[in-house]
């Protein structure tokens, strides 16, 4: 098992790219796929994409995101690579309709975006509970739901 106990840098610092570019052409960088609820965690236990077992135990100041590199050394690299979020497409039939679903989503704190008249909310959890919340608005015809495209 590997422990990682630092966030050394970002896959973006300029110091860094070099050397993770030269493990990269070696099959020598690693990825540890997280989730966004992962990223909030100081600890955890998973694989990497090369099947390493990892020990992730970070101080409380410290915050894992997409491209964090956990280890690096002349042999390998270990770099965190994010999960990406499914999203269910939602286009409201009318303003007062858009409006009450948008006010359901703030309620509930779910990540929200837009594109022109669709809503597209992250799921952060089994689709069945968003689908549960919004049962009114997609029984009722109020709100389409639209192919999970984004």
């Amino acid at each position: 098992m590997l422990r990682l106990t630092q966030i050394i840098g970002h896959a973006s610092d300029p110091e860094l790219v070099e050397q993770l570019h030269a493990l990269s052409h070696k099959g020598r960088v690693e990825y540890l796929e997280l989730s966004r609820d992962d990223t909030h965690r100081h600890r955890l236990r998973k694989e990497t994409d090369k099947g390493t077992d990892c020990a992730v135990a970070l101080d409380r100041a410290a915050k894992l995101g997409d491209g964090a590199i956990l280890l690096l050394d002349d042999l390998r690299a270990v770099v965190v690579r994010m999960e990406e979020s499914r999203w269910l497409r939602l286009h409201p039939k009318d303003t007062a309709t858009a409006v009450e679903l948008g006010f359901l989503c703030g309620n509930l704190h779910w990540r929200v975006r837009f594109d022109g008249p669709v809503m597209a909310v992250a799921l952060d959890g089994p689709e069945e509970d968003y689908l549960a919340r919004l049962s009114p608005f997609l029984e009722g015809g109020r709100t389409e739901r639209l192919a999970d495209d984004v």
